[in-house]
């Protein structure tokens, strides 16, 4: 695209961003007075003089180092609430410029589901092999409790009616009368919004996180979700008519919050039972809603329409003797379905939600989803028999779309917990039952034959009046409140069972052990085989764990209990991979590459074992924890490794950026689907007999950029010392962000650090080291000068989507970065020696690193391939400069002293309104 093109196409959108600033500023200078509003004038002027090179980055330090505190505050939250506003703006340009695309007629875009399908048309698969391929079909994004989303519901709301106000700006014309009563409008929110905290006053508790995990559904993903299922389903049944494929709805949801208590002591079994209620909630309070609303719409009469005699039955069945209704048997059918629901929901809940309207008249409970579902399918044929398809497309499709998706669990939640605590407690459990006295003493071999054997028996460890630590009661009680669950609301409702650092057989049986202690897992006998609906999943994390995965897993397998136990639940294991601490533990280019050669010998040995492999992504928001487009990383995994079905992480600002929107939560929702049918059905990798080759290349690059990351992070005298002086982590642990600690042990360890609060404090200071350190020295080391070795990487970035994802990736990350800014933060660090050998081996690795990608991709430009962005940093540059310079004042005033309240706060709001710009912060 040319530039005046470029030009042209975002006017739209920098029209939006003055429109709304010029609001923010009357808004400001109105409330906080005509000072306050100057200085921020005379700030964002020098901004943007600075952008333009006009002067030196120092003048807007300058300009804020003796700022009074009370008036950095209001200048804090102004550039916070632009930024807001600019993000907002860009959402509604995405949403213009595609309907700009459709209009004009121009091929669907690649990752809709409509390119997909002219994909597979041109190359249509063989229908058994995608009958094959799509048996266990399943795209699950995962919502966790990793919240690095800093908004307040409540700004979150205002956001969303500023947005849907400017929506509805666009239809009119500035001389209409609604376009006035609109800016009004918008005005009004604007300033509910700088009246508003930015920053809560408490830490978030896990309950609060499960209410903020479940607002999505209600917002956008009980309706967008069965949408998608049913329009998958159709195109790919009228490709392949004869192959009933998707007996299942491919896309279904999973969760973190609640269930995962690696490192969060806050987890417990009133927790799980808490997560897991609250969504059968949301679930049963969405199906009351719209039988209450099929009651009121079905209206046929039996003296216009004819009925199935199944139908008359279900009405008859009704507890419907009201006479007005004699002769209306849809409404009589569907009062029916309401009460036997209703007596679901008391059986399941307890109680019935309290904005549902049920009808509670001691009818007979469903046993599961499956009745309901059957009796909506007796309404749906009779509808159809008497020529009413037209009605049943409606609302009765999607309700029976959704009760097909979400069941009465809504989510299936997962459990979690770190493999060393499992040995905690399996330890406790052999010695109180006898059966040793020092299991953790006891070599890897010893200990797979004690846990062997305790699989094949049905007799639990422990009698009631067992006496356990503190730490084994709690553990216990966690999976004891999931086997509650699985009662209540059905086999979905916890699917799997977690382990992190996950490195031995016994970690996986320890875990199998457990679950068998709570009643979820039943071993079985001679005559009958295992069951359990719960599936033990190993976690490997760190790059020499990925590495020796697949060694792991065909050892498990090899164990006959747990060979038993996988071949009952259809030989489906699912293997978790860890984005976060494979990075944290090597470094960009190790990681990735680690994590791509655990899914190639994860995939042969699935091919080995006879196994249905299932990878889980353990993705975070930024590049540095996997982050990136979704679809480009489906479609840069290796052959194999997805084969219809895939989960992943769906983490922090990354949840509300997707999923708010219905709009929006439907693109990002078609693209996991798109790029997981691509990746399966399709020939993506593109790299043919030249694999093996490209695998043994990256093997050589990936071991020198660990070396030169670990020379950085893990040898470099000091190093954790300038981390904690020149980024703000320790206030990142005061941000009230979410309920878990920010290290999992109080060690001063990079090691132990969390990833989310080590990534989020590299992109407050503009470093954001993560997502690139050590992959120039690497790939500039093995160029060298010779032209064909440069010309081999070229290649391989145009042909291999792997590698042209790594650098893309790479990119978008080093282009939000800015060194200038990071300088001022290395001042932070008292001693000088420390703070020039660090800082200049970081400023050397990023222009080594920025050289190196222009070299290969042949572009000088960071975000050639991605010009949407590269707009939407230069917008946002004079905006970012003040914050970080205050935030890097305000860190100094605090560190040389100064604790005062407002000093602290004014740091949490530039944390908050710098991780609100970059939007992927943590």
């Amino acid at each position: 695209m040319r530039e005046d093109q470029i030009e042209a196409a975002t006017a739209p959108l920098r029209d939006d961003i003055r429109f709304l600033g010029a609001i923010l500023g009357e808004t400001i200078r109105d409330h906080e007075g005509p000072e306050v509003f100057d200085l921020i004038e005379r700030v964002r002027v020098e901004a943007f003089r600075v952008r333009r090179s006009e002067v030196e980055r120092s003048a807007v330090a300058e300009m804020l180092r003796d700022t009074e505190i009370e008036v950095a505050i209001p200048l804090i939250r102004a550039f916070s609430h632009f930024l807001l506003l600019a993000n907002l703006a860009e959402d509604l340009q995405r949403d213009r410029r595609r309907v700009v695309h459709q209009a004009a007629g121009e091929p669907p875009q690649d990752s809709s589901l409509a390119a997909t399908y002219r994909k597979l048309d041109a190359a249509p698969p063989d229908g058994a092999v995608v009958a094959d391929l799509l048996a266990d079909a399943l795209v699950s994004p995962v919502i966790t409790a990793h919240p690095t989303e800093t908004r307040r519901r409540t700004v979150f709301d205002v956001q969303a009616r500023i947005t849907e106000l400017m929506r509805a700006r666009q239809r009119y014309g500035e001389h209409e009368p609604e376009y006035a009563a609109l800016d009004t409008r918008i005005r009004r929110q604007v300033l509910t919004l700088w009246r508003t905290a930015l920053i809560r006053l408490a830490r978030l508790r896990i309950q609060d996180e499960i209410e903020v995990g479940l607002r999505y559904y209600d917002l956008t993903l009980l309706e967008v979700i069965p949408r998608i299922n049913a329009d998958v389903r159709d195109a790919l049944r009228a490709r392949w008519p004869d192959r009933e494929l998707l007996p299942r709805p491919i896309l279904r949801t999973g969760s973190w919050i609640g269930g995962d208590r690696d490192g969060n002591p806050n987890v417990t079994g009133e927790v799980v039972h808490r997560a897991t209620h609250r969504a059968g909630a949301v679930a049963f309070g969405h199906y009351l809603k719209e039988l209450v609303a099929l009651e009121k719409s079905l209206s046929q009469s039996a003296r216009l329409v004819p009925i199935t005699p199944e139908l008359a039955r279900l009405a008859d069945a009704g507890h419907d003797e009201s006479p007005q209704r004699a002769d209306e048997p849809y409404r009589r059918a569907i009062r029916g379905i309401r009460a036997r629901l209703t007596a679901t929901v008391k059986q399941a809940l307890g109680e019935i939600p309290g904005d549902s309207e049920g009808v509670d008249v001691g009818a007979e409970p469903y046993a599961g989803p499956g009745e309901l579902l059957d009796d909506l399918g007796v309404v749906d044929a009779s509808m159809r028999s008497s020529g009413d398809g037209l009605l049943a497309d409606d609302r009765l499709a999607a309700l029976r779309g959704a009760v097909e998706t979400f069941g009465f669990h809504l989510q299936g939640l997962d459990m979690r917990q770190n493999s060393e605590t499992h040995e905690q407690v399996v330890a406790e459990l052999f010695a109180w039952a006898g059966v040793h006295s020092d299991y953790a003493s006891l070599p890897e071999p010893e200990r797979v034959r004690l846990l062997a054997a305790e699989l094949t028996t049905r007799r639990p460890l422990l009698g009631p009046t067992a006496e356990l630590s503190e730490l084994a009661v709690k553990e216990l009680g966690v999976v004891r409140a999931a086997k509650a669950a699985l009662d209540d609301l059905g086999p979905g409702t916890v699917p799997n069972y977690i382990i992190s650092m996950c490195t031995s057989v016994s970690d996986l049986l320890e875990a199998a052990l457990l679950l068998k202690e709570a009643g979820i897992l039943d071993p079985g006998d001679e005559r009958t085989p295992p069951r359990s609906p719960v599936g033990v999943v190993p976690l490997f994390e760190t790059i020499d764990d990925l590495r020796q995965g697949a060694e792991t897993l065909v050892a498990a397998l090899e164990v006959p209990a747990y060979h038993r136990l996988v071949a009952a639940r259809g030989m489906r294991q699912e293997v978790m991979l860890g984005y976060s601490d494979s990075n944290k533990d090597g470094g960009y280019l190790a990681a990735n590459w680690a994590l791509y050669r655990a899914e190639l010998d994860l995939v042969e040995a699935a091919r080995k074992t006879g196994i249905r492999l299932r990878l889980f992504h353990g993705r975070g928001g930024t590049v540095g924890r996997g982050g990136g487009r979704s679809y480009d990383a489906i479609l840069a995994q290796p052959a194999g490794a997805v084969r219809g079905s895939l989960r992943l992480t769906e983490q922090g600002e990354v949840i509300s950026t997707k999923y708010a929107d219905s709009g929006t939560a439907y693109r990002n929702l078609e693209s996991l689907v798109a790029g997981t049918l691509e990746s399966t059905l399709l020939d993506v990798e593109g790299l043919g007999v030249d694999a093996e080759p490209a695998y043994t290349l990256f093997d050589e690059l990936a071991e020198s950029a660990r070396r030169a990351y670990a020379r950085l992070v893990h040898e470099t005298p000091g190093f954790v010392d300038y981390f904690r002086a020149s980024t703000p982590i320790a206030e990142v642990a005061d941000l009230n962000l979410g309920s878990r600690p920010a290290s999992r042990k109080p060690t001063n360890s990079v090691r132990d650090l969390r990833a989310i609060p080590w990534v989020m404090a590299w992109s407050q200071s503009r470093v954001m080291l993560p997502g690139w350190y050590g992959t120039g020295t690497a790939l500039e080391q093995w160029i060298g000068d010779d032209p064909r070795r440069l010309e081999t990487l070229s290649g391989l970035y145009r042909r291999w989507p792997f590698f042209r994802t790594v650098m893309s990736n790479l990119a978008q990350v080093m282009a939000k970065a800015d060194m200038d800014i990071a300088a001022r933060y290395a001042e932070l660090v008292e001693d000088e020696s420390l703070r020039h050998t660090i800082f200049g081996m970081i400023r050397d690795e990023f222009d080594r690193t920025v050289r190196v990608h222009a070299a290969i991709t042949g572009s000088e430009q960071l975000l050639a391939d991605n010009p949407a962005l590269a707009e939407s940093i230069r917008n946002r540059f004079p905006y970012l400069e003040p914050l970080n310079q205050m935030q890097v004042e305000l860190l100094r005033r605090r560190r040389a002293g100064d604790t005062s309240e407002l000093v602290e706060r004014g740091i949490l709001l530039t944390m908050n309104g710098l991780a609100t710009a970059l939007r992927n912060s943590g």
